[in-house]
């Protein structure tokens, strides 16, 4: 389904926009994005089987400490630095930036793992890792990288990663619960993979409800993309540069060292998203900026997996 990531996105975003600027829909479009959100969530995290995170670490412990290392160290202070110099005079663009770069993909990045194969067992094993670490980390960098510049309510961001992920968490784990004492767990894998459409299905509804409801701001403010895109370019640039140097370093082998740079470079569009709109709902372009990430993200990650596929014939030197 990652093929149509783009696609879909794209025109959810000319349909959003296009109904916002056409007909008058009030607030009608907002009460959409959350529930869409939240199903989305719920969906991917009932997809993760809790049983084999351990097993994709244990044997890979250089790469999988380097990927944390660079998600939540690296990576918040060269976003924090983007949105100084970037974003400076834009504080709902900064803040939306920074939301994006700071949140790892909990979804995506593994498609692109297996499409460039690398080793999908390491990569699904650190899906646990950076959702708990973003979501305890998150208000805490959002506030201190951008606070100052965009008033940022601690109290109303922390109550929205505690709903918006609270909810589909709950959901996904009594569902594998119930799963596992009916030893259906191929089962519900088996769905769980037909269902992919669904889960797009709901980004895109997200997708246009927001363009709908502030079709008029985004109209209002079309150097809102242009803004954006230097920030996003240097940030995958770089992030790919230090990713790829990490790996001649710990002379990691291709199925790591893909492993490495696509959970480095993948950012989690839809939680970030589904937290600032119930946060932000009155800074639309906050959410502006969470959407235009994956139109940049996307190609980007297929053009790299595309990258490392080839490369594989390349021995990495010891």
């Amino acid at each position: 389904m990652t093929r149509w990531q783009v696609p879909v996105v794209l025109a959810a975003v000319a349909i959003g926009t296009t109904l916002g600027l056409v007909f008058d829909l009030g607030d009608a479009p907002e009460r959409l994005v959350v529930p869409a959100l939240v199903g989305l969530l719920a969906l991917t995290f009932v997809s993760v089987n809790a049983r084999s995170f351990t097993e994709g670490i244990r044997p890979h412990p250089k790469a999988a400490t380097a990927s944390l290392g660079i998600n939540f160290v690296w990576t918040p202070a060269l976003a924090g630095l983007l949105g100084w110099l970037l974003l400076t005079g834009h504080p709902d663009l900064r803040l939306g930036l920074v939301m994006l770069l700071v949140t790892p993909c909990t979804d995506w990045y593994l498609v692109f793992t297996g499409t460039a194969r690398g080793n999908v067992a390491l990569a699904a094993s650190l899906l646990p890792p950076n959702l708990v670490l973003q979501l305890l980390l998150l208000p805490l960098f959002v506030t201190a990288l951008t606070g100052a510049a965009a008033d940022i309510p601690l109290t109303e961001l922390v109550g929205s990663v505690a709903i918006v992920l609270g909810i589909p968490l709950v959901v996904a784990a009594v569902v594998r619960l119930l799963a596992e004492r009916a030893g259906a767990h191929a089962r519900l894998d088996d769905v769980l993979e037909r269902a992919q459409p669904v889960g797009l299905g709901l980004l895109a509804v997200a997708i246009v409800a927001i363009f709908a409801a502030h079709a008029r701001v985004v109209t209002d403010n079309p150097d809102a993309f242009l803004r954006l895109l230097g920030p996003l370019a240097v940030f995958f640039a770089v992030t790919y540069v230090i990713a790829t140097a990490t790996t001649r370093v710990l002379h990691l082998r291709h199925p790591e060292r893909v492993t490495l740079t696509i959970t480095t470079l993948a950012r989690n569009s839809p939680i970030a998203l589904a937290i600032a709109t119930v946060a932000f709902p009155d800074r639309p372009l906050v959410a502006v900026a969470l959407v235009v990430g994956p139109l940049v993200e996307l190609p980007i990650l297929a053009v790299v997996a595309n990258r490392l596929l080839r490369s594989q014939a390349t021995p990495t030197p010891r």
